[in-house]
Protein backbone atom coordinates (compact mmCIF):
# COMPACT_ATOMS: atom_id res chain seq x y z
CA UNK A 1 0.00 0.00 0.00
CA UNK A 2 1.66 3.56 -0.87
CA UNK A 3 2.17 6.26 1.68
CA UNK A 4 1.29 9.58 0.76
CA UNK A 5 2.08 12.85 1.65
CA UNK A 6 1.87 16.83 0.46
CA UNK A 7 3.32 19.81 1.26
CA UNK A 8 1.31 23.26 0.61
CA UNK A 9 4.40 26.12 -0.04
CA UNK A 10 3.30 29.30 0.93
CA UNK A 11 6.21 32.44 0.62
CA UNK A 12 5.08 36.45 -0.18
CA UNK A 13 4.72 35.96 -3.72
CA UNK A 14 5.78 32.11 -4.39
CA UNK A 15 2.91 29.48 -3.87
CA UNK A 16 2.97 26.05 -4.86
CA UNK A 17 1.68 22.31 -4.08
CA UNK A 18 4.03 19.21 -3.94
CA UNK A 19 2.81 15.76 -3.32
CA UNK A 20 5.21 12.17 -2.21
CA UNK A 21 4.11 8.95 -3.23
CA UNK A 22 6.13 6.12 -1.58
CA UNK A 23 5.05 2.88 -2.89
CA UNK A 24 6.53 0.28 -0.19
CA UNK A 25 9.12 1.05 2.60
CA UNK A 26 11.72 0.87 0.46
CA UNK A 27 10.55 1.90 -3.07
CA UNK A 28 11.78 5.10 -4.48
CA UNK A 29 9.75 8.42 -3.60
CA UNK A 30 7.59 10.29 -6.50
CA UNK A 31 7.89 14.10 -5.93
CA UNK A 32 5.42 15.66 -7.72
CA UNK A 33 3.69 19.35 -8.20
CA UNK A 34 4.07 22.79 -9.01
CA UNK A 35 5.63 26.16 -7.68
CA UNK A 36 3.86 28.97 -9.13
CA UNK A 37 5.50 33.00 -8.90
CA UNK A 38 9.27 31.83 -9.64
CA UNK A 39 11.74 33.72 -11.92
CA UNK A 40 12.50 31.88 -15.24
CA UNK A 41 14.99 29.18 -14.78
CA UNK A 42 15.92 27.28 -11.77
CA UNK A 43 15.66 27.80 -8.37
CA UNK A 44 17.07 25.05 -5.52
CA UNK A 45 14.67 22.98 -4.01
CA UNK A 46 15.34 21.15 -0.56
CA UNK A 47 14.53 19.23 2.31
CA UNK A 48 14.96 21.24 5.25
CA UNK A 49 15.58 19.21 9.18
CA UNK A 50 12.80 21.06 10.93
CA UNK A 51 9.02 21.15 10.48
CA UNK A 52 9.18 24.72 11.96
CA UNK A 53 8.46 28.23 10.08
CA UNK A 54 7.14 30.11 13.42
CA UNK A 55 9.87 32.17 12.14
CA UNK A 56 9.29 32.15 8.38
CA UNK A 57 11.17 29.39 6.03
CA UNK A 58 14.29 30.29 8.65
CA UNK A 59 13.10 27.92 11.48
CA UNK A 60 13.87 25.08 9.11
CA UNK A 61 16.67 24.88 9.49
CA UNK A 62 19.63 23.49 7.56
CA UNK A 63 19.37 20.69 5.18
CA UNK A 64 17.92 17.43 6.09
CA UNK A 65 21.06 15.73 6.85
CA UNK A 66 21.55 13.20 9.13
CA UNK A 67 24.32 11.54 8.02
CA UNK A 68 26.42 14.62 8.29
CA UNK A 69 27.76 14.58 4.56
CA UNK A 70 28.73 17.90 2.15
CA UNK A 71 25.95 19.07 0.03
CA UNK A 72 25.32 17.73 -3.74
CA UNK A 73 22.99 16.64 -6.63
CA UNK A 74 20.48 14.23 -6.43
CA UNK A 75 22.14 11.98 -8.38
CA UNK A 76 25.89 12.10 -6.20
CA UNK A 77 26.44 9.50 -3.89
CA UNK A 78 27.50 12.45 -1.28
CA UNK A 79 25.03 14.16 -1.15
CA UNK A 80 22.39 15.20 2.13
CA UNK A 81 19.71 13.17 2.45
CA UNK A 82 17.18 16.60 1.42
CA UNK A 83 19.28 17.36 -1.41
CA UNK A 84 16.98 17.33 -4.53
CA UNK A 85 18.62 19.60 -7.00
CA UNK A 86 16.63 22.31 -8.93
CA UNK A 87 13.31 22.84 -10.02
CA UNK A 88 12.71 24.92 -13.03
CA UNK A 89 10.35 27.76 -13.75
CA UNK A 90 9.66 28.87 -17.51
CA UNK A 91 8.17 32.23 -18.95
CA UNK A 92 5.21 32.32 -16.84
CA UNK A 93 7.03 31.69 -13.18
CA UNK A 94 5.56 28.17 -12.85
CA UNK A 95 7.81 24.91 -12.01
CA UNK A 96 6.27 21.39 -13.24
CA UNK A 97 7.92 19.12 -10.68
CA UNK A 98 7.72 15.53 -11.46
CA UNK A 99 11.28 13.45 -9.47
CA UNK A 100 11.75 10.23 -8.57
CA UNK A 101 14.33 10.17 -5.21
CA UNK A 102 15.47 6.88 -3.82
CA UNK A 103 17.05 8.67 -0.78
CA UNK A 104 14.55 10.11 0.84
CA UNK A 105 11.72 8.60 2.37
CA UNK A 106 8.10 8.32 3.53
CA UNK A 107 9.59 5.92 6.10
CA UNK A 108 12.52 5.17 8.54
CA UNK A 109 15.83 6.76 9.08
CA UNK A 110 15.37 9.30 6.03
CA UNK A 111 11.82 9.99 6.42
CA UNK A 112 11.17 13.59 5.69
CA UNK A 113 7.39 13.76 6.82
CA UNK A 114 6.93 16.53 9.27
CA UNK A 115 10.00 18.39 7.70
CA UNK A 116 10.42 21.22 5.30
CA UNK A 117 10.29 21.61 1.81
CA UNK A 118 11.90 25.13 1.04
CA UNK A 119 12.08 26.57 -2.35
CA UNK A 120 15.08 29.18 -2.97
CA UNK A 121 15.55 32.20 -5.22
CA UNK A 122 18.49 30.87 -7.36
CA UNK A 123 19.97 27.33 -9.07
CA UNK A 124 21.56 24.80 -6.50
CA UNK A 125 25.32 24.43 -7.92
CA UNK A 126 24.59 20.85 -6.80
CA UNK A 127 27.53 21.35 -4.41
CA UNK A 128 30.33 21.95 -7.75
CA UNK A 129 30.15 25.61 -8.02
CA UNK A 130 33.32 26.75 -5.94
CA UNK A 131 31.45 29.21 -3.71
CA UNK A 132 32.28 28.87 0.34
CA UNK A 133 28.51 27.85 0.39
CA UNK A 134 28.87 25.32 -2.34
CA UNK A 135 28.99 22.39 0.11
CA UNK A 136 26.56 23.69 2.78
CA UNK A 137 23.79 24.78 0.58
CA UNK A 138 24.69 24.61 -2.98
CA UNK A 139 24.89 28.70 -2.84
CA UNK A 140 21.15 28.22 -3.73
CA UNK A 141 20.34 32.17 -2.25
CA UNK A 142 17.07 33.24 -0.39
CA UNK A 143 13.94 31.27 0.73
CA UNK A 144 11.46 32.53 -1.30
CA UNK A 145 8.76 30.06 -0.22
CA UNK A 146 8.58 26.94 2.44
CA UNK A 147 5.81 24.41 3.98
CA UNK A 148 6.27 21.49 6.46
CA UNK A 149 5.23 17.81 4.46
CA UNK A 150 1.94 15.99 5.94
CA UNK A 151 0.51 12.61 5.56
CA UNK A 152 -2.19 12.56 3.50
CA UNK A 153 -4.77 9.69 2.19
Amino acid sequence: MATKAVCVLSGEIVKGTVWFTQEGDKAPVQVQGSISGLGKGLHGFHIHEFGDNTNGCISAGAHFNPHNKQHGGPKHTERHVGDLGNVEAGEDGVAKISITDDVISLHGDHNIVGRTVVVHADPDDLGDGGHELSKTTGNAGARLACGVIGITK
